[in-house]
């Protein structure tokens, strides 16, 4: 059998087809029999073929020949009137001169623009700053990325002296910077410790426990790459001190928070025309889940019009030249603060058949660790500092990669190393409106499976404590739930990362209930405790404490958020293998390693906001003098002690009383007494 071309026709149109020489057919017959065939079929054709149907008559060959006379009639050349030549002028010259037209329109908006930033600017400066900030900002990522583009060769052998003598001489400068480095950080606790207490020592004992940990239960412990893990903990701490220490940092982020919780509240205009005036009244359901969906939305509006796939790439590129680590997980570490485990792989989707173990248990730790915009949105709804939030999903990304770097050391070749970046994936969607419906759809899967799942699981909850108070009441305990059991198993962790001990078995409870079901029931939970703080009354009902303090807040803020848990392991495994079939074994394999890397690098998170939160944060004083008159480790010469110890002298001079009203105790009096050393009536 061999495939030969014949001509069919005169026209020219070659056709394939088989020859089959053992048959003896007569390929001479096969064409006469097709010429005759063809010959009856146009005989056929050329017969008038009539339909009657009542009165009617058509005739299909004369309607044939009318349309055919129509076409060629539609054929002949006609003369264009004026209008229409100028018309074409037009549209020749707009094709010609397109690229110069779009500059000469970019032109007169960018400089319409900026008379609008001027012009607020000239008005009121402090209220147009944020304004100004973006548009400088922007000025210079738009240069940034012109330069770069046009000049990246003259630029890379402008710099190129410089990298060669850092690789020459880099043997002995990584041992000087090291020490440099720890001699930094002991010099900065021995201050911070004296000024602050000794509460961060605890702290910073916490993340050396869990860097020893992950280093013992490494897959391979001799083959470590430490420049990933020291450099991701390092960037971790710059951003922590950053935004945690400094006003400038604290205030941009405070005002982030605000600035997004503004923003959230606009989703309330669409949950009130669809569920009614009340919808409050179901705060889930019609308050949080429509968060979920609106930030959906823009989200994918974002995508369309490519700035997430210019910022993740940014950060991504951050990353990947401070710590050392292959593009594909830096993107996918950079995309997690801002999407979900299961859509960040999909900017990278081409090369995940290419990427090695290391990197894929990478890019698994990356979406445990961090949580996506959507839920963060909710998470705010409930009452939880936004500010920390935001803090804390840009920290976990650093800590993604350090830790898995630690927990699974690469030991291939990567095979993905492009140096110039990989190329993203774009957005499906034709235009804006489309890319707005398509996330507002895409939403309803993920506020589906919220709702069913805490509804499965708090059910679930309930018989479980239900199950365990039987079995405890045989025992004469009938307090036991599974929150007692898990928050014994997680204590001695949450007190390694700064927390009182007091609030260490609530916050271990906490964990619990986000590693065994979901972070949607800890950060419920946490913001029931924080409104029963804000509401102030007695910290203890029945032996049962019913708050915990400003910073035990703030670290389990920290350590909850992400994804890590048992639910989202047949989420991500599912999810990965659809993505990339031929990794099928090593996702299974690496998945839960990768969940608990990614619950070691929340802890981590949660370590260095330990060290860095400043006692008293955001504490009213009543609150503060009260958790400080039960430390023997509480500064005494805190500024935000000394400021609350005058304002209750303050307050006691302009009153009969000896001891005001007031939720202040007698030991905070006592306590101020020996901080300021006062001899008035009042410490008598």
């Amino acid at each position: 059998m061999e495939l030969t071309e014949t001509n069919r026709d005169h026209s020219g149109v070659h056709n394939l087809a088989f020859q089959n020489d053992g048959d003896g057919v007569d390929v001479t017959n096969l064409k006469g029999l097709g010429d005759n065939s063809q010959r009856i079929k146009n005989s056929q054709n050329k017969k008038t073929v009539h339909t009657n149907q009542g009165d009617e008559y058509i005739n299909i060959e004369s309607d044939l020949h009318e349309n055919k006379r129509a076409s060629v009639d539609d054929e002949q050349p006609r003369l264009k009137g004026l209008l229409e030549k100028k018309y074409d002028e037009v549209c020749e010259f707009c094709k010609k001169h397109k690229t110069r037209i779009y500059y000469v329109v970019y032109g007169i908006l960018i400089t319409a623009y900026l008379a609008v930033v001027i012009a607020a600017c000239r008005l009121n400066f402090q209220r147009a700053l944020p304004l100004f900030v973006i548009t400088v900002l922007a000025i210079f990522f738009i240069c940034w990325d012109f330069l770069i583009a046009k000049y990246e060769d003259r630029i890379a052998a402008f710099f190129s002296p410089g990298d060669r003598f850092l690789k020459k001489q880099w043997f002995w400068l990584k041992w000087v910077l090291c020490a440099a480095l720890i001699i930094t950080i002991i010099c900065w606790l021995i201050f911070d410790t004296t000024k602050q207490g000794s509460r961060q020592l605890i702290s910073f004992g916490g993340l050396v426990m869990y860097v020893l940990l992950m280093l013992i239960f490494s897959k391979y412990p001799t083959r470590v790459a430490w420049r990933p893990v020291f450099s991701g903990i390092g960037m971790q701490f710059i951003l922590g001190v950053l935004i945690l220490r400094t006003k400038v940092g604290f205030d941009v982020f405070n005002w982030l928070g605000i600035q997004i919780q503004t923003f959230l509240e606009y989703s309330d205009a669409g949950a009130k025309f669809v569920f009614g005036d009340k919808y409050t009244d179901h705060f889930f359901a019609f308050k949080v889940l429509p968060i979920v969906v609106f930030f959906s939305t823009v989200m994918s509006m974002l995508y369309h019009v490519g700035f997430m796939q210019w910022l993740i790439g940014k950060v991504g590129w951050i990353m990947h030249i401070f710590m050392g680590t292959t593009p594909v997980e830096s993107l996918v570490a950079a995309s997690n603060i801002f999407v979900g485990q299961t859509e960040s792989p999909l900017l990278v989707r081409p090369y995940l058949p290419y990427i090695t173990k290391s990197e894929l248990h990478a890019v698994m730790t990356a979406g445990f660790s961090t949580i996506a915009g959507s839920v963060l949105g909710a998470y705010i709804s409930f009452g939880v500092s936004s500010s920390h939030l935001l803090t804390a999903s840009v920290m976990s990304a650093p800590a993604s990669l350090a830790a898995s770097k630690l927990f699974w050391p690469e030991t291939e070749k990567p095979l993905v190393t492009l140096r110039s970046g990989l190329q993203m994936a774009k957005s499906e969607s034709k235009n804006l409106l489309e890319a707005a419906s398509q996330g507002a759809s895409t939403s309803i899967g993920l506020v589906a499976n919220i709702a069913v799942n805490v509804i499965s699981f708090l059910a679930l909850l309930s018989f479980l404590d239900s199950g365990l108070s039987w079995v405890g009441n045989l025992f004469d305990y009938p307090q036991l739930t599974f929150e007692n059991i898990c928050a014994y198993v997680f204590m001695p962790f949450s007190f390694m990362m700064g927390v009182d001990w007091e609030d260490s078995f609530i916050v271990g409870g906490l964990l619990g209930y986000k590693t065994f079901f979901n972070e949607f029931l800890a950060y419920e939970r946490l913001s029931k405790l924080i409104q029963n703080r804000e509401k102030g009354g007695s910290m203890y009902v029945n032996g049962v404490k019913q708050y915990m303090t400003v910073r035990s807040e703030v670290i389990a803020t920290y350590a909850l958020c992400g994804f890590a848990n048992f639910g989202s392991l047949g989420l991500v495994i599912g999810g990965l293998t659809s993505i990339a079939p031929s990794k099928k074994k090593e996702i299974a394999d690496g998945a839960f390693r990768a969940m608990i890397a990614g619950t070691a690098a929340c802890f981590m998170t949660a370590c260095v906001a330990g060290m860095l939160t400043v006692p008293g944060l955001e504490v009213p004083c009543h609150i503060l003098l009260g958790n400080a008159s039960n430390f023997t480790d509480f500064p005494a010469n805190s500024t935000e002690l000394v400021k609350c110890c005058q304002h209750l002298f303050t307050s006691a001079n302009h009153s009969e009383e000896i001891f005001p009203g007031g939720n202040y105790s007698l030991n905070s009096w006592k306590m101020c007494c020996q901080i300021l050393g006062q001899p008035a009536f009042h410490c008598t």
